[in-house]
């Protein structure tokens, strides 16, 4: 490949060479890893179990959608409430008692919480299904660009706070040592996340060629190093270890399990409680599937328009999009792996490194695999600092908040019009003040309802009643 087009970046058909394929996969990998181990250690799932679920069902979507969609697929937080829910009625004292003290859920209702995501599935591929025999732009009319766009705005923002969490790191404690305000950790804390995050911005600006498309990783290196300094110079050790208890369990060790051991595979089993708990909440990630198709499809077809080739309609297969998405609920689910979705922060990284070459996506599945199953590997990422994180948290999720501004401006909504100013507003409030005020979920009669399925649904409803009002004045 020419210079020009290294620079321009790579489609989703496009193969890099070796060398490259393997730095943008390990991208995307440590991009992927914060959240998908953080819904591990909120559920009480196996943190290696989790990470190759993630993998594994990577691999599976992008085969099933035969290699033409470019997005990686990791755990959902919109599961949490559901899961926890779940556990909490179906264990006895014991097994809670245990899973509080260890972390770590025991393997029974880690099955049954199987079987309700395996059955969540269901949703998504019915979803897709309807979606192919009716045409995207039918669900266009369902989905406007009104809502696609302020629903990916939620996405990114509705995570500012975890963002800013890890980045400040008031109230943490790392290796027995209290980040408090205006402490010696504090600082270094801060030092360690500025540096990081404008390192990546510098990176992503003004570097050329290869070294242009691994901002994130150049990022993630950079403050690593300053990490190392602090702890070397000044005693002050913000890397992190792997609970032990996240380890503990293993369907095959060699040894003690302390190099290599496989994860903890456990099999579904019957719950009326899932089913009717965890199934529905498949719901709440269409809409952010949809949004992030639209964001793939603008920042893809600018690439290709750059590199003088034809229209990439990815809208087009948002059908075999929500088929994959179920599918791969049901991988994750059926080795004991969490719900999940397409990662707007590897989307993100899509479109501030512009690769969007499939087979990077296959090579970070893989990557993801092996490093579950190589105890050295999972403490190696899982220790990079969480100062070092947040300072990629802000680029990533404020990147995620930008791409919904940028469906609004290449669908051309219109600001000025009262029905999309309605329309975004209630998506908007409902979606950030559910996570503000109530912490994700919002209190609605009986039911806990995830914000950004609440908000995405508002929306929807909103924009069909001002739609009729507009047909019926026609």
């Amino acid at each position: 490949m020419s210079v020009k087009n290294q620079k321009i970046g790579y489609l989703p058909d496009e193969v890099p060479s070796i060398g490259k394929l393997l730095l943008y996969a390990l991208q995307q990998v440590i991009v992927m890893f914060p959240a998908t181990i953080t819904v591990a250690l909120i559920t009480g799932f196996q943190v290696s179990t989790t990470i190759f679920a993630s993998g594994l069902a990577t691999l599976c979507f992008i085969l099933i959608t035969k290699r033409r969609i470019p997005l990686y697929y990791g755990s959902s937080f919109a599961y949490l409430s559901a899961v926890s829910a779940m556990a909490m009625a179906e264990g006895s004292a014991d097994q809670i008692a245990a899973w509080q003290a260890t972390g770590i859920l025991p393997a029974e209702l880690i099955s049954k919480a199987q079987f309700g995501i395996i059955m969540s599935g269901f949703v998504s591929i019915a979803a897709g299904l309807i979606v192919k025999k009716f045409g995207a732009e039918k669900v266009e009319k369902f989905l406007p660009a009104s809502i696609t766009g302020s629903v990916s705005m939620v996405i990114g923002l509705t995570l500012a706070g975890n963002a800013m969490a890890d980045f400040l790191g008031i109230g943490n404690s790392i290796n027995g040592l209290d980040v408090t305000q205006g402490s010696a950790v504090a600082t270094a804390w801060l030092i360690v996340g500025l540096v990081t995050f404008l390192s990546t911005c510098i990176y992503a600006r003004y570097l050329k060629g290869l070294m242009s498309q691994l901002p994130l990783l150049l990022g993630v290196l950079t403050g690593c190093v300053l990490a190392a300094v602090f702890n070397f110079a000044g005693g002050i050790n913000l890397f992190r270890s792997v609970p032990a208890e996240a380890l503990a369990s293993s369907s095959f060790k060699l040894g003690d399990g302390s190099f290599f051991a496989l994860p903890a595979f456990t099999f579904p089993k019957f719950s009326l409680q899932a089913l009717i708990g965890i199934m529905p909440i498949a719901i709440a990630t269409i809409p952010e599937s949809t949004a992030h198709m639209y964001q793939l499809d603008i920042y893809v077809n600018d690439v290709a328009k750059e590199k003088g080739k034809g229209k990439y309609d990815l809208v087009s297969l948002l059908g075999d999009n929500l088929v994959g998405d179920g599918l791969c609920d049901m991988v994750s689910g059926f080795v004991g792996g969490p719900a999940g979705t397409n990662y707007g922060e590897n989307i993100s990284t899509m479109a501030i490194t512009r690769v969007f070459s499939v087979p990077v996506l296959m090579v970070a599945s893989i990557i993801a695999m092996i490093v579950s199953c190589f105890t050295p590997l999972i403490q190696i990422i899982y220790g990079i600092p969480l100062a070092v994180i947040g300072g990629i948290e802000v680029y990533c999720f404020g990147a995620i908040a930008a791409q919904g501004i940028a469906i609004l401006i290449d669908k051309g909504v219109s600001m000025f019009d009262s029905k999309n100013i309605a329309v975004i507003a209630l998506v908007c409030i409902i979606g950030l003040g559910g996570q503000y005020a109530f912490g994700g979920t919002i209190p609605f009669f009986s039911m806990n309802i995830p914000c950004v399925a609440g908000a995405a649904i508002a929306g929807i409803i909103l924009n069909l009643i001002l739609t009729l009002g507009d047909r019926a004045q026609g």
